[in-house]
């Protein structure tokens, strides 16, 4: 089986037997537990295999490959039977986080507004006995502010003897895996130090609401509801831990796709409800997004920031301009003929080959560059939007498009919930609480190329993939 990211001729896979590729737990069901057999609770039997996910097996090791098998809907269900059967002492706090590139997915599918879908997922994982339902732009909103802050840092300490750029967005599990797993030096220097939303809201949901609501972080269970699997990886790594004794900031990852197969084969009395603030809110607020065309947006923030900042230069619309492909853009500053900031978009793991190559070869003219694992952002995930043959359903992600192309677009600085995050939770923006590697940044764990991970023929390979690309 051809891995979708493997950048050699023959995928390492081919060595593994089908049984040992698509490894699964099968762990009872509650359905099974109560002697149901109901479509919607044979969903929790799903098997979510590792021919899934983006990453291929020189990022995977074993044991990973195991734990990813066991996140799937099964998880979920087990704590939601506890939380029926056991004492109370036992239960544990559900919250399921939303990323906000899945809720365009629901309204598409099931062709309602984006709010109104939003509100339908939230009544129905309540009903299933979820506690709260959270919206994860808030910790989209500190990734991008903290890589604004180490743009213009890097910026201003490059130089030709310590290059600190070009600085390479962190935010998507797929490519961060790879860079680490696999390129190694030069590379990972490069990788922004800001977590990613699911690391942040992890910290979020462990440390600051638990504190709030004088839980244990233990007692929380956290699931994520993401556009690809790549994130269910992401879950696993260790430095997603909290600095709350050693909880896991996200217990399990639930694909858009997953969930819309629990709700289509659902008998259950649903009451639609509003998301939940970490603060407690009970007022429901607008969704918003923002600026990227199928992303958090990680190069328009970052541009105008860095623009204001470094160059004193207002930005208003953010100009884009294709040049290999249509996943492949690049932004430019300019100002009296000369090019102040050189920014890029590169989608898609073809263009990520071009990067890295020429980053390799010291020949590279941006400053940023927003990468991403996916084609056509994180909407395009491989955990939703696909066809019964795992082909992307061109139309509904057509639309899907365009219902998140309509939802307001609001500043990460313009958050007033943030700034009293940053105020409450981290004693300031730029405190040494806020500095610390739990809570809200992190750095890349990479090595070069190692005959472990790949015999120098293989590596050949990889580098004529590049070569080719």
């Amino acid at each position: 089986m051809k891995c979708e990211h493997c950048t050699r001729k023959e995928c390492s896979k081919k060595t593994k037997t089908d049984d040992q590729e698509n490894a699964s737990v099968d762990v009872p069901s509650p359905a099974q537990e109560n002697g149901e057999k109901g479509e919607f609770h044979k969903l929790a039997d799903a098997k979510i295999f590792l021919s899934d996910c983006l990453a291929c097996d020189s990022c995977v090791s074993a044991e990973e490959g195991i734990q990813v098998s066991q996140q799937n809907a099964k998880d979920f269900f087990q704590v939601l039977n506890l939380n029926k059967k056991c004492d109370t002492s036992e239960h544990k706090v559900l919250a399921v986080s939303l990323c906000p590139q899945s809720l365009p997915y629901f309204a598409a599918k099931f062709s309602l507004s984006v709010t109104d879908a939003s509100r339908r997922l939230c009544g129905f994982l309540k009903s299933l006995g979820v506690h709260y339902v959270f919206d994860t732009t808030i910790a989209a909103d500190f990734s991008i502010l903290e890589s604004q802050k180490e743009f213009v840092r890097r910026f201003r300490q490059h130089n030709e003897e310590e290059p600190a750029l070009p600085m390479l967005t962190s935010a998507c599990p797929g490519w961060v895996r790879y860079a680490e797993r696999v390129l190694g030096h030069p590379v990972t220097p490069h990788l922004c130090t800001a977590k990613s939303p699911q690391q942040i809201m992890g910290s979020l949901v462990k440390d600051y609401f638990a504190r709030r609501q004088n839980l244990s972080p233990d007692k929380i269970f956290h699931v994520i509801v993401a556009p690809c699997y790549d994130k269910k990886l992401e879950a696993l790594q260790e430095d997603v831990l909290t600095a709350s004794r050693g909880s896991r900031g996200t217990d399990c990852v639930l694909t858009s796709g997953e969930i819309a197969q629990m709700m289509e084969q659902s008998d259950v009395s649903v009451r639609e409800a509003a998301l939940d603030t970490l603060f407690g809110d009970v007022k429901e607020e607008e969704l918003r997004r923002h600026d990227g065309a199928g992303s958090d947006g990680y190069l328009a923030h970052i541009f105008r920031h860095a623009a204001k900042e470094l160059f004193n230069e207002d930005v208003g619309e953010v100009t884009y301009r294709a040049l290999r492909n249509k996943d492949f853009q690049e932004v430019t500053l300019e100002k009296s003929g000369e090019v102040l900031l050189r920014f890029a978009a590169a989608y898609g793991f073809r263009n990520i080959q071009n990067v890295v190559l020429k980053l390799k070869k010291g020949k590279f003219p941006y400053h940023f560059v927003e990468v991403l694992a996916c084609a056509g952002g994180c909407l395009n995930g491989r955990g939703q939007a696909q066809t019964a043959d795992g082909r992307t359903d061109k139309a509904l992600l057509q639309k899907m498009k365009g219902i998140y192309a309509d939802i307001p677009v609001q500043l990460p600085e313009a958050s007033t919930h943030v700034q009293e995050l940053y105020q409450e939770w981290l004693d300031g923006t730029d405190s040494p609480v806020s500095r610390k590697p739990c809570i809200l940044r992190t750095r890349a764990q990479g090595s070069p190329l190692t005959a472990e991970t790949s015999s120098g023929e293989d590596r050949g390979d990889w580098e004529a993939g590049l070569s080719a690309a």
